[in-house]
């Protein structure tokens, strides 16, 4: 079984709003100094897997000009109208015994309340799906009503701040079989069959064991 998460990949979820934006790219802007990226160089990554090693800590202040990461959600609103924005992270456990760690991320023209329940539906199709169990996890969602005759957007994100360096061996884990499909099952249908297992396709379970 793998040893406990280390502090290798500290990271911190935050969420901002800005009601009073002249146009989208203002009030983006304006949602971005709120958040604390203000000064920031951004680069936004997708899917589910974090770093190994992944550590939340306390939000910390930014140097000007730093090259961060960050899962960000992006809710757009105008003219009195609602937008919502959510991210979440869970430490989890894989069957082999391996610690990861996962994070999911929405955004919505809803209240808080249903975007809410929306990620946390989300994560847990995540989670099915790669046949993981929640050890622990922690989630942020906020809601933007903009102003009248303005723009608004609401923004929530999980920030990394010292993912850009070169990975090291450490920060990766094993490479887990039996989660996704082999190229030989798009062969042409003329072609002769493969032999190799059937592969195991997305498990939705409802009786997954994440309630928050």
């Amino acid at each position: 079984m793998a040893g406990p998460l280390s502090s290798d990949c500290p990271g911190w979820l935050m969420t901002a709003v800005a009601p009073w934006g002249e146009n989208p790219e203002d009030a983006y802007d304006q949602g971005l100094v709120e958040l604390g990226l203000g000064d920031a160089r951004l680069i936004r990554v997708e899917g589910a897997m974090l770093p190994m090693g992944f550590l939340p800590v306390a939000p910390e202040p930014l140097p000007m000009g730093s090259l961060v990461e960050c899962h960000l959600a992006i809710g757009h609103a105008y003219d009195g109208g609602i937008a919502s924005a959510g991210v979440a992270w869970a430490h989890c456990k894989t069957p082999e015994g391996d610690e990861c760690s996962i994070t999911a991320s929405i955004s919505t023209e809803m209240d808080s309340i249903t975007t809410d329940e929306l990620l946390r539906k989300n994560f847990r199709n995540k989670l099915a799906s790669r046949d993981l169990e929640v050890i622990e996890f922690d989630i942020a969602v906020d809601e933007v009503t903009a102003a009248q005759g303005h723009f608004g957007v609401a923004l929530a994100a999980l920030i990394l701040p010292e993912t850009m360096s070169f990975q090291e061996s450490n920060q990766l884990g094993r490479v887990r079989t039996g989660i996704t499909r082999d190229a030989t099952d798009f062969r042409n249908p003329l072609q002769k069959k493969s032999k190799s297992p059937t592969p195991r396709g997305p498990r939705r379970d409802d009786d997954i064991n994440f309630n928050f």
